[in-house]
Protein backbone atom coordinates (compact mmCIF):
# COMPACT_ATOMS: atom_id res chain seq x y z
CA UNK A 1 0.00 0.00 0.00
CA UNK A 2 2.92 2.38 -0.69
CA UNK A 3 2.43 5.47 -2.78
CA UNK A 4 4.99 7.67 -4.54
CA UNK A 5 3.40 10.84 -3.13
CA UNK A 6 3.57 9.73 0.49
CA UNK A 7 6.96 9.38 2.12
CA UNK A 8 7.84 6.20 4.00
CA UNK A 9 8.23 8.35 7.14
CA UNK A 10 4.62 9.56 6.87
CA UNK A 11 3.38 6.00 6.37
CA UNK A 12 5.42 4.87 9.38
CA UNK A 13 3.87 7.65 11.50
CA UNK A 14 0.38 6.58 10.49
CA UNK A 15 1.16 2.94 11.27
CA UNK A 16 2.48 4.00 14.70
CA UNK A 17 -0.70 6.02 15.41
CA UNK A 18 -2.75 2.97 14.45
CA UNK A 19 -0.70 0.82 16.82
CA UNK A 20 -1.16 3.30 19.67
CA UNK A 21 -4.92 3.43 19.01
CA UNK A 22 -5.13 -0.38 18.87
CA UNK A 23 -6.30 -0.52 15.25
CA UNK A 24 -5.46 -3.68 13.34
CA UNK A 25 -5.84 -4.08 9.57
CA UNK A 26 -8.03 -7.16 10.12
CA UNK A 27 -10.57 -5.03 12.03
CA UNK A 28 -11.03 -2.56 9.18
CA UNK A 29 -13.79 -2.69 6.58
CA UNK A 30 -12.66 -0.58 3.65
CA UNK A 31 -14.88 0.55 0.80
CA UNK A 32 -14.33 2.88 -2.11
CA UNK A 33 -17.32 5.10 -2.70
CA UNK A 34 -18.24 7.86 -5.11
CA UNK A 35 -17.03 11.24 -4.05
CA UNK A 36 -19.15 14.34 -3.83
CA UNK A 37 -18.79 18.08 -3.78
CA UNK A 38 -16.56 20.30 -5.88
CA UNK A 39 -14.52 18.72 -8.64
CA UNK A 40 -17.14 18.20 -11.29
CA UNK A 41 -17.70 15.17 -13.44
CA UNK A 42 -14.43 13.42 -12.57
CA UNK A 43 -15.22 13.37 -8.85
CA UNK A 44 -18.76 12.22 -9.40
CA UNK A 45 -17.78 9.33 -11.72
CA UNK A 46 -14.80 7.79 -9.91
CA UNK A 47 -14.80 5.91 -6.64
CA UNK A 48 -11.75 7.52 -5.07
CA UNK A 49 -13.30 8.40 -1.71
CA UNK A 50 -12.52 5.90 1.05
CA UNK A 51 -15.05 4.82 3.64
CA UNK A 52 -13.35 3.04 6.52
CA UNK A 53 -15.19 1.27 9.33
CA UNK A 54 -13.56 -0.06 12.49
CA UNK A 55 -15.61 -3.10 13.47
CA UNK A 56 -14.81 -3.29 17.23
CA UNK A 57 -15.67 0.35 17.93
CA UNK A 58 -18.21 0.88 15.15
CA UNK A 59 -16.48 4.13 14.19
CA UNK A 60 -16.72 5.17 10.52
CA UNK A 61 -14.72 7.78 8.60
CA UNK A 62 -14.95 8.94 5.00
CA UNK A 63 -12.02 10.70 3.34
CA UNK A 64 -11.94 12.43 -0.02
CA UNK A 65 -9.02 14.83 0.44
CA UNK A 66 -7.18 13.73 -2.65
CA UNK A 67 -8.01 12.36 -6.10
CA UNK A 68 -5.66 9.48 -5.33
CA UNK A 69 -7.23 6.38 -3.85
CA UNK A 70 -4.01 5.33 -2.11
CA UNK A 71 -3.49 8.68 -0.40
CA UNK A 72 -7.12 8.66 0.75
CA UNK A 73 -6.61 5.16 2.19
CA UNK A 74 -3.74 6.36 4.38
CA UNK A 75 -5.50 9.58 5.36
CA UNK A 76 -8.58 7.59 6.39
CA UNK A 77 -6.45 5.32 8.57
CA UNK A 78 -4.82 8.33 10.22
CA UNK A 79 -8.18 10.00 10.87
CA UNK A 80 -9.64 6.80 12.31
CA UNK A 81 -6.66 6.35 14.65
CA UNK A 82 -6.87 9.99 15.77
CA UNK A 83 -10.57 9.70 16.56
CA UNK A 84 -10.06 6.51 18.55
CA UNK A 85 -7.22 8.11 20.54
CA UNK A 86 -9.48 11.11 21.09
CA UNK A 87 -12.15 8.83 22.56
CA UNK A 88 -9.59 7.22 24.85
CA UNK A 89 -7.99 10.46 26.06
CA UNK A 90 -11.19 12.48 26.20
CA UNK A 91 -10.81 16.13 27.20
CA UNK A 92 -7.01 16.03 27.01
CA UNK A 93 -6.93 15.54 23.24
CA UNK A 94 -5.45 18.27 21.06
CA UNK A 95 -8.59 18.58 18.95
CA UNK A 96 -10.77 18.99 22.02
CA UNK A 97 -8.43 21.64 23.41
CA UNK A 98 -8.59 23.53 20.11
CA UNK A 99 -12.40 23.45 20.18
CA UNK A 100 -12.40 24.77 23.75
CA UNK A 101 -9.97 27.55 22.82
CA UNK A 102 -12.23 28.72 19.98
CA UNK A 103 -15.26 28.55 22.28
CA UNK A 104 -13.51 30.77 24.84
CA UNK A 105 -12.51 33.26 22.15
CA UNK A 106 -16.07 33.55 20.87
CA UNK A 107 -17.60 33.83 24.32
CA UNK A 108 -19.21 37.19 25.03
CA UNK A 109 -17.20 39.49 27.28
CA UNK A 110 -18.59 40.66 30.59
CA UNK A 111 -19.64 44.27 31.10
CA UNK A 112 -16.58 44.86 33.27
CA UNK A 113 -14.22 43.47 30.62
CA UNK A 114 -15.77 45.69 27.93
CA UNK A 115 -15.44 48.76 30.19
CA UNK A 116 -11.80 47.95 30.92
CA UNK A 117 -11.09 47.58 27.18
CA UNK A 118 -12.66 50.96 26.48
CA UNK A 119 -10.64 52.58 29.27
CA UNK A 120 -7.44 51.09 27.82
CA UNK A 121 -8.35 52.44 24.38
CA UNK A 122 -9.02 55.93 25.77
CA UNK A 123 -5.73 55.88 27.66
CA UNK A 124 -3.84 54.79 24.53
CA UNK A 125 -5.56 57.50 22.47
CA UNK A 126 -4.56 60.13 25.01
CA UNK A 127 -0.92 59.01 24.84
CA UNK A 128 -0.96 59.27 21.05
CA UNK A 129 -2.56 62.71 21.20
CA UNK A 130 0.29 63.89 23.47
CA UNK A 131 2.81 62.75 20.83
CA UNK A 132 1.25 64.86 18.07
CA UNK A 133 3.36 67.78 16.83
CA UNK A 134 2.51 71.14 18.29
CA UNK A 135 0.44 73.46 16.10
CA UNK A 136 1.02 77.19 16.05
CA UNK A 137 -1.93 79.52 15.96
CA UNK A 138 -1.76 81.87 12.97
CA UNK A 139 0.13 79.95 10.36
Amino acid sequence: MDHPYMSPATIAQIRERMRVAGVREEDLDERFVLGSGAGGQKVNKTSSAVSLRHAPSGLCVKVQSSRSREINRWLARRMLAERLIERIEGARSARQQEIEKIRRQKRRKSRRQRARTLDDKRHHGAKKADRAPMRWGGE
